[in-house]
């Protein structure tokens, strides 16, 4: 028999009592009555009837107060007034428990049973309907709680209006209207008036005959709803609206709070209480609202009013940025509005030094308590303060072996304000990744006794997952598992919500019940009571415990506490900015910073105790550095070095003391893919922390080949690092793959194993193809670990991740995924592809790494293991062997993957796997493809790395892998004849549609040689004429024995030890080296070119080439300044020695005149450089910058010569110093003095010399060989042969040199001597062959080549061997003079005078090719060369081949100079052409010209056909046969005799047999394909195609249809846009310029949007794929099961996702058009302008741009702003003209400060996702007075505006100094406008790293 529940006399009278109390307000009071006589209750003049409640457990209790606010009581009285209209309201209003409060105090009062549902986006019909549940095999309709409540009579709450999906709530309209429903199961519900007339006309059989049910008068709804759109959700459907009747709940007015203040802390002053109350109400007005400030929750107040009561010296300001953390909730302008507030009510503490922080000093256990209660001892300002907190089920200060914390003074601060918070609220720790929020979670549950139950949350996890989980039982039935929260809520566990930033607000929403009033109703109709309600109701209702389990009803512990994590918001950002109005009334918010220096150190000395405090202080100091710095981009960087990852490298550090600090912290933050700007932020942060890269001592090569990997006695061995191999139980799980070792991957395999030793959990990323799944595998098959394999997608979900269900008889079973069984076997779980999965799904990972606990899908528990504890049903331990290795590609375009290192990378050691190094990468090929080619291979490396680089700079969209290289590889080996240029396109034929895509991959392939697009037909070698016959000119006579002594002279010779001075060592520079294959589309006699980094004033002196076994090696060196310039071709490198502090320029206007010889083994790459003025030599080794100066005579004779110098300046230049380098590959070399009489030799290697007097004046020494050197005199021009019979002579013999002409004429007698200028003579023979090829004779002699300028070349036969006499063949020179052609590579030449003439340089000789190399210029070039006899306008010199063997000339044009210095033209006189040339070991020719352009030229016979055939090889033969198909057959049958076969007189086609001759196939007759026939016999059954030639032969006519159609559109586009055709020209010579940037700006801005064009799952569909989290739905029969991808339309009052605001400001001041000449600053500012329109084009709604200018006019000139941006050609053409006009027409001035300042002002007022402002300026500062301090300051004023600076003008360094004094990546330096593009992807890339 049940109560009926009635007011008591005694709590009317309190109620009267208050209620009088507020009459004095002037107000209408409300009356509350209760006469239990009538069981009526009244409010005021309105009295409804109570009712005698069925089932009393659904009746609310102790939710109304002794003394409810007036302002309740309103509300409660409106309610109570519709509810005898038999109206149905909607309480509206703000974030809180107010409304549903209302609702059950109103249920409480009247008595009325209550049916509660709180809805969310994962809310359907079903929910509100009904459910079908199956028992005993057969499925059953279980009504739900609209229907239990129309049906009963009760009160149906629906809190959550606005977050149920449009479709869900319509199926209640007709029921809110009519009070009727069709129900699922036939059912139908129909109104009680018409149920009622029904009746009377029908009995009840019949109405239950035809499944009518009467719906109760009493059944009412009280809808709970917020304002939509002011917060987030779905706004109300009109039809569902007009059913309600509406009432703004509003908090209580100030009064009414201000009370229930006081009753919440009578102790609490109450001037300290109305502050407080003040302070929340002054957020809560109009003016707050206004400026984006979310609602404080007031109605959370009373806890901290409870805490202030309970802890009276505690913080105030602390507790309120409890409930309202502004700290980290809002932007700056936010944070000082909140502060002004605090400051108003006095509130506001400023020092944190001075807050009064309580710290736990004792905690105790209450022993007489009916639940655990802890007795805790807060100490603060010298106060003790007891406090009763309720405990955990273990015993406070319970001991846990596996949790070590290191107290510091912050973490004692924040768990006392943990446990205050505990003691009143939930609670949600705040702070970012890695910063110890999980350590402080489990200390807080192990000083009071906790059970953790940690719950992972995602973002699509629905409040299923959250609450109850559907499952079926052993026999099919459904029933509902509770999940970890309900048992947390049952058993009094600390619930830890890992991760509440990620779950969908909505969904969190669930809990606020639970959260606010401990109640919730789960999905299987149980309720959850909180613990004295529960009591309360069981003394009401006489029931027992088991009565009302019975009922489902069931109490919360007391104990119970809900614990959240959480990462802070971003504030502004659309999708991070979690923390809204809503959520702030859920928890009490603690903010969890990191740690301070000090105490991130005792942490981490206190968890690694051996590690140095000499390694990790430069550590800390870093990290703590990028912490407080204000750039966004560093304090992104500093995320990947949290705590956590500290304590992580410290325990590497201290395990292998000898890691660089450097490499670990660049592997920690993933350096290698991090954005450009933000890695030159992390390298500078490291050099101003001191933490230095430590250089190898030993040579990459030779670092690389230390790393080895081996397997002996049981232990693996890769590196220096060891292991055992592990011994598994099952070895068919260890992988086992084709893998080719490389030092790079061995050295990626050691830092893992490193790692792995430590027992951490690896990541691997990478690009694709790179090789991470072999690297995995190969490192598993060396531990000998078996693996579980798990590859992730973009539909990966929680419960795939970790259980795949399935139905088996009717039954769900869950099978374990390779997680799960790697977790139990103790595997090493492989996970692949981890950024396809989305981040909210893999996070669910943390706390199985961190924690090695996991909650699964069917409710087992993941735990680590215990001592002794084993594996149960429910329990899963984790093998101790367990491991986990992900691979996931690198976050960002194009992989359009999700930045899983951003969000989890911090728990992993992480390992960065980049494409192998050219060395590992050539080792690798070289075993995929043992017979292709090395040049083959070399090119496809070289090619591919250039395109990878391409790909990091945002040029193309591709990142081109090992992958495709091994598989061309792969290709080559096995079919070798094929070409590669017809190879590569099984790679880039995806490209093949994409004209710029391709013509830069293209360019990438050309430029290292791989002739795609090339033909066998594309040779062009330079133009031949014949060389006439050579022809004896004279006989050389050399010292004849029967000639008197005066023929042969002694020379004394004196040994000396070479004095060295130094070494000092000078600054080397480094620059790539860009070279070029020039044999991509053509084959020529150029091999390749490439250029070195000239500056303006540079003066190429001389160059010189060796070779090692690695490389070639090319000196340049250069005066003006003085350098020496060295390129390592295979090491691709360009290594730069500044000379200027030897060489400077001094006095007068001396120029250094430089030789250079390049010196050989063990000397290889170091040079001797010689100055000819003042005979300085200098030996350098420009791989260390070692210089060493070597002094030929004593430190007195240099004295002298010094200052002789100095007193003996003659009007006539003075002679020279000479050195003769043809035996310096041998390390030493010969120097003389013109007219001088002595010889120094100097061997380099051995540090010695010796002089040798002469009696004669040189002009001239040339060294044919080693013993023999050719001296010429200075006045007479005789020649002499210089001999020493051996090396320990004291003397050497001097012979004369006589010459008899052949014939008796003077003609002969000249050319006899070769007397001419430039005489050169080869230091080596020519051969046996050559010799005979050239003189048409048969001979073999010794020999010399010689030649000067009045002969190509001439031999001298027995010269300098044969003493007794040698024979002179030449060839004379044809005379080639045209007086009208001056030199190119000179301007100034017809109009200013040189003071010296150029010198006539002389010959090289290629002994091996039997050929003389000259270079000439244009006017000694036959014209017959020429083309038509035209002189050609882009060569400036030829070179001139003299072929001996093949009696020829032939002429290379050299390409005039790119760019020619300024001043070089003026003041080189190094030859006539200004070309530097010399010879490589192999006979390859090197030529430097003005510009800095080097080329590598190839002209031997031999070497050509050689090259030639490799060039056609790559370009692949094509016979021009058609193909056929042939089919290989067995016919089982025998040959027999040989025959013709019979004649088809139809010559039909044959297969097989053995009778028709011209068969296929067969056997014994004479046709193709078969066996045993005599002969082939083709009968013309073959397949025809067309080639490709033909293909390409289009006729002429279609061809010019096809450029008149064009043209003709073209013209029309002109007439339609309103332009000439003069400025389409004028528009197309700025647009082409910058076309290739624009594409690759276009690739960038694709990439910033791509992803968000990926659509999402749509669940709840009736149609699409099967949803596996409702299989049971589908068992039951519910239609909505399915999901299927869509795009997901945003919630209503989300931040819409706005536009990225970019304002470019350009400078057009006078300044750009005056100096526009110098450097073309002014071009590059029209080129940027053009590109941004160009590139922006058609992305107006992802970027809203704008163009300003500044000039002296103004610092605002409106260029593009707004929404007005040109759309046509002409529009933007428009724009350039204006840029220019102003610049040059306006006043002088600048106004970059202010306009800079404008800019960011302006943009920052915009909306936008982003806001940029971009400055192109010149650097020229100093002229205007402009601080660089103060342009700092101003780019970094607005925090949410990313301002840069890009200088394009500058004179001298100008820039390179203001860079350096801005912020650190905020300035760029772009000389070039090509280099913009990839300015503008660091900007974009950098900002998108800062809001990860």
């Amino acid at each position: 028999m049940y109560r009926i529940v009635r007011m008591s006399a005694e709590k009317a009278l309190r109620r009267v009592r208050q209620l009088n109390g507020v009459l004095g307000t002037g107000k209408t009071s409300v009356q509350l009555r209760s006469q239990s006589t009538d069981g009526t209750v009244n409010i005021g003049d309105v009295s409804i009837q109570l009712q005698q409640a069925k089932n009393p457990e659904l009746v609310p209790v102790k939710h109304i107060s002794d003394n409810p606010p007036q302002a309740v009581m309103r509300h409660l009285r409106w309610i109570m007034q519709k509810d005898l209209l038999g109206q149905d309201v909607f309480l509206i209003g703000p974030p809180g428990p107010l409304r549903r409060a209302i609702a059950m105090q109103y249920s409480e009062l009247t008595n009325r049973e209550v049916e509660y549902i709180a809805l969310t986006r994962d809310t359907t019909e079903t929910d509100l309907k009904q459910r079908r549940e199956i028992r005993a095999s057969t499925a059953y309709y279980i009504d739900q709680c609209a229907v239990r409540a129309a049906t009963e009579g009760r009160i149906l709450v629906i809190e959550g209006i606005e977050k149920a999906e449009r479709n869900v709530l319509p199926v209640i309209n007709n029921l809110l209207e009519n009070r009727e429903m069709q129900l699922e199961d036939g059912r139908f519900l129909m109104a009680a008036d018409r149920y009622d007339k029904l009746l009377q006309d029908h009995t009840q059989e019949e109405l239950d005959s035809w499944k009518l049910v009467r719906v109760t008068e009493n059944f009412r709804v009280i809808a709970l709803g917020l304002p939509v759109p002011r917060y987030q959700g779905n706004p109300l459907d009109p039809p569902l609206r007009s059913r309600f009747q509406a009432r703004d709940i509003n908090p209580l007015p100030f009064k009414d709070q201000l009370q229930v203040l006081y009753e919440s802390g009578p102790a609490v002053p109450a001037e300290r209480v109305s502050q407080v109350l003040s302070f929340a109400t002054t957020l809560l007005t109009s003016e707050s609202t206004s400026l984006g400030l979310p609602d404080f929750p007031v109605e959370v107040l009373a806890s901290v009013i409870k805490i202030m009561n309970a802890v009276p010296n505690t913080s105030v300001h602390k507790l309120m940025q409890r409930l309202y953390p502004y700290d980290f909730l809002l932007a700056k302008e936010g944070r000082t509005a909140v502060e002004d507030i605090l400051k108003k009510f006095e509130l506001y503490e400023t020092d944190y030094k001075s807050t009064v922080h309580h710290v736990i000093q004792d905690v105790n256990q209450v022993t007489n308590a009916e639940t655990p209660t802890a007795l805790v001892t807060l100490q603060g300002q010298g106060l003790k303060f007891p406090l009763q907190v309720k405990a955990g089920p273990y015993g406070v200060k319970s001991t846990d072996p596996f949790h070590h914390f290191i107290g510091t003074p912050s973490h004692a601060n924040l768990l006392g304000d943990i446990l205050q918070s505990h003691m009143v609220h939930d609670l949600c720790l705040v702070g970012p990744k890695g910063c110890g929020k999980t350590v402080l979670t489990r200390e807080f549950a192990t000083l009071l006794g906790y059970h953790m139950e940690p719950i992972m949350l995602y973002q699509d996890m629905t409040s299923r997952d959250l609450v109850q989980q559907r499952t079926t039982l052993p026999n099919g039935d459904t029933t509902w598992r509770p999940s970890p929260l309900v048992l947390a809520a049952k058993e009094g566990s600390l619930a830890v919500l890992d991760g509440i930033h990620r779950i969908n607000p909505g969904t969190l929403a669930a809990l606020q019940r639970l959260i606010h009033d401990r109640e919730f109703n789960l999905f299987d109709g149980t309720r959850l009571l909180r613990h004295d309600r529960y009591e309360e109701l069981k003394q009401k209702t006489e029931m027992t415990d088991e009565e009302l389990q019975n009922r489902q009803v069931f109490p919360v512990h007391p104990s119970f506490r809900i614990l959240a994590l959480a990462e802070p918001p971003v504030a502004g950002s659309s999708t991070q900015q979690w923390l809204n109005s809503e959520l702030l009334t859920l928890f009490h918010y603690h903010h969890v910073k990191p740690l301070s220096y000090m105490e991130e150190m005792e942490v981490i000395q206190g968890m690694v105790p051996n590690a140095g405090q000499d390694l990790m202080e430069p550590l800390l100091k870093l990290t703590h550095r990028l912490r407080h710095s204000g750039d966004s981009t560093m304090l992104s960087l500093s995320s990947s070095l949290s705590t956590r990852q500290l304590l992580r490298l410290a325990r590497r550090m201290a395990q292998y003391p000898n890691e660089n600090v450097h490499d670990a912290i660049n592997k920690a933050c993933l350096s290698r893919f991090l954005p450009q700007l933000a890695r030159q932020s992390l390298e500078q942060s490291l050099q101003d922390a001191g933490i230095e890269q430590i250089k190898p001592t030993l040579d990459p090569m030779d670092i690389d080949k230390s790393v080895t990997c081996e397997v002996k006695d049981g232990k693996l061995r890769i590196g220096k690092t060891e292991v055992s191999i592990y011994d598994p139980e099952n070895k068919m799980m260890v992988p086992d793959v084709l893998f080719y070792e490389n030092p790079q991957h061995l050295s990626i395999m050691e830092d893992m194993l490193k790692d792995f030793l430590l027992g951490e959990h690896l990541l691997l990323v990478g690009n694709q193809g790179v090789g991470k799944n072999k690297i995995v595998d190969r490192f598993l098959h060396l531990l000998n670990r078996p693996r579980q394999y798990l590859q992730l997608h973009r539909d990966t979900t929680v419960q795939t991740l970790t259980l795949q269900p399935n139905v088996q008889d009717g039954v769900i079973v869950y099978e374990d995924s390779p997680l799960v069984r790697a977790v139990k076997l103790g595997h090493v779980l492989v996970v692949d592809e981890a950024d396809k999965a989305p981040t909210n799904v893999t996070c669910i990972l943390k706390t199985l790494v961190e924690s090695g606990e996991m909650i699964l899908a069917d409710g087992r528990r993941v735990v680590t293991g215990r001592p002794n504890q084993t594996s149960t049903e429910s329990v899963i331990v984790t093998h101790p062997d367990f491991r986990m290795i992900v691979l996931a590609n690198r976050p960002g375009f194009p992989f359009l993957g999700n930045d899983f290192f951003g969000s989890l990378g911090d728990i992993f050691s992480c390992h960065a796997v980049d494409n192998p190094n050219m060395e590992s990468e050539m080792a690798m090929l070289r075993q995929y493809g043992p017979q292709v080619p090395e040049h083959l291979l070399k090119k496809l490396v070289l090619a591919f790395g250039e395109l990878r680089d391409m790909a990091d700079q945002g040029l193309i969209a591709y990142p081109y892998s090992t992958r495709e290289v091994v598989n061309m590889v792969k290709h080559l080996q096995k079919f070798p004849d094929e070409g590669l240029s017809s190879v590569v396109r099984n790679v880039f034929d995806f490209d093949a549609y994409n004209k710029d895509m391709k013509e830069q991959i293209v360019g990438a392939l050309h430029k290292h040689g791989i002739p795609i697009g090339a033909t066998p037909e594309n040779v062009k070698l330079g133009k031949e004429l014949d060389l006439p016959e050579p022809r004896l000119v004279s006989h050389w006579t050399i010292g004849s024995q029967t000639q008197s002594s005066k023929r042969k002279l002694l020379c004394p010779v004196e040994e000396k030890q070479i004095r060295v001075k130094g070494p000092v060592f000078l600054n080397v520079k480094n620059y790539p080296l860009d070279k070029f294959e020039d044999r991509a589309t053509e084959f020529s006699e150029l091999i390749s070119h490439w250029h070195i980094p000239l500056t303006e004033s540079s003066v190429v002196s001389d160059v010189a080439a060796s070779t090692d076994f690695l490389t070639d090696i090319i000196h340049v060196a250069t005066s003006s300044p003085a350098s020496l310039y060295t390129t390592f071709t295979n090491n691709q490198a360009i290594k730069h020695v500044d000379l200027y502090d030897i060489f400077p320029n001094t006095r007068y206007s001396w120029h250094p005149k430089f030789q250079l010889a390049a010196l050989g083994s063990p000397l290889d790459g170091q040079a001797i450089l010689h100055e000819e003025q003042t005979n300085t030599i200098l030996l350098i080794d420009p791989n260390t910058g070692a210089l060493r100066r070597l002094f030929l005579g004593s430190a007195l004779e240099g004295a002298k010569d010094k200052i002789s110098g100095y007193f003996s300046q003659s009007a006539d230049d003075p002679p020279l110093y000479k050195m003769c380098k043809e035996f310096a590959s041998e390390n030493w070399v010969v120097f003389y003095e013109e007219q001088g009489s002595k010889l120094d030799v100097v061997d380099v290697l051995q540090g010695t010399g010796y002089s040798i007097d002469l009696p004669v004046n040189l002009k001239s020494v040339h060294l044919p060989s080693k013993d023999a050197w050719l001296l010429t005199e200075s006045n007479t021009n005789r020649r002499f042969l210089l001999t020493r019979p051996s090396a320990d002579m004291p003397v050497c013999q001097l012979h004369t040199v006589d010459v008899k002409p052949s014939i008796d004429d003077d003609e002969s007698e000249f050319m006899g001597r070769l007397d001419g200028k430039s005489f050169a003579v080869s230091n080596s023979p020519i051969g046996k062959v050559q010799l005979s090829e050239a003189l048409g004779q048969n001979i073999d002699c010794p020999n010399r080549l010689m030649s000067d300028s009045d002969h190509y070349a001439a031999i001298a036969v027995g010269f300098p061997d044969l003493q007794s006499g040698s024979e002179i063949y030449a060839i004379p020179r044809n005379t080639v003079a045209d007086p009208k052609i001056t030199s190119r590579s000179d301007p100034l030449f017809n109009m200013v005078g040189r003071k010296n003439p150029k010198i006539i340089k002389e010959s090289l000789f290629l002994p091996t090719a039997n050929q003389a190399i000259k270079v000439l210029p244009l006017e000694k070039i036959p014209t017959e060369v020429f083309p038509q006899g035209v002189r050609p306008k882009h060569s400036g010199a030829y070179i001139e081949v003299t072929d001996l063997g093949h009696h020829k000339l032939r002429y290379l044009p050299i390409p005039l100079p790119r760019n020619i210095p300024p001043y070089s033209a003026w003041m080189n006189n190094y030859s006539e052409t200004d070309i530097a040339m010399a010879t490589t070991p192999d006979e390859t020719i090197v030529t430097v010209d003005t510009g800095g352009c080097v080329r590598l030229w190839e002209t031997g016979v031999s070497n050509l056909q050689r090259s030639l055939s490799e060039w056609q090889q790559m370009i692949g033969q094509d016979d021009g046969r058609p193909l056929q198909i042939n089919y290989d057959r067995y016919s089982g049958k025998d040959v027999e005799e040989p025959k013709h076969g019979k004649i088809d007189e139809d010559n039909d086609p044959h297969v097989g047999g053995n009778t028709w001759a011209g068969g296929t196939g067969g056997r014994d007759t004479a046709g193709l394909g078969g066996k045993g026939g005599p002969y082939r016999l083709d009968a013309g059954h073959d397949v025809h195609q067309v080639s490709q030639a033909e293909k390409d032969a289009v006729p002429e006519e279609v061809k010019r249809a096809a450029r008149e159609m064009a043209q003709k559109a073209f013209k029309e586009r002109l007439r339609q846009i309103q332009m000439s055709e003069f400025d389409a020209e004028l528009y197309e010579k700025f647009s082409s310029g910058v076309r290739r940037q624009v594409q690759s700006l276009r690739v960038i801005l694709e990439s910033l949007q791509a992803k968000g064009k990926e659509r999402q799952w749509l669940r709840h569909q009736t149609s699409g794929d099967l949803d596996d989290a409702k299989l049971i739905e589908g068992l039951t029969g519910e239609r909505a099961i399915y999901k299927r991808r869509g795009e997901q339309d945003p919630e209503l009052g989300t931040p819409q996702v706005l536009p990225k605001r970019l304002r470019v400001v350009v400078d057009v001041s006078g300044s750009m058009y005056r100096f526009n000449g110098v450097d073309g600053r002014l071009d590059r500012v029209l080129e940027a302008a053009l590109m941004v329109m160009e590139a922006f084009d058609n992305y107006e709604k992802k970027f809203k741009y704008e163009i300003v200018g500044h000039s002296g006019e103004s610092y605002h000139i409106g260029l593009i702003t707004g929404e007005k941006v040109p759309k046509n050609n002409k529009e933007r053409l428009d724009i350039i003209k204006t840029l220019h006009a102003h610049s040059q027409f306006c006043m002088s001035g600048d106004y970059t400060l202010e306009a800079t300042k404008h800019a960011i002002e302006e943009v920052s007022k915009l909306e936008g996702d982003e806001h940029f402002v971009i400055v192109l300026s010149d650097a020229n500062f100093d002229r205007y007075g402009i601080s660089p301090s103060r342009f700092a300051q101003i780019l970094t004023s607005q925090e949410k505006v990313n301002a840069y600076a890009i200088f394009i003008g500058s004179l001298g360094d100008q820039a390179q100094r203001l860079a350096k004094k801005l912020p650190t990546g905020h300035a760029f330096i772009c000389m070039d406008t090509k280099d913009i593009p990839q300015v503008l992807q660091q900007i974009f890339t950098s900002a998108m790293l800062s809001t990860r």
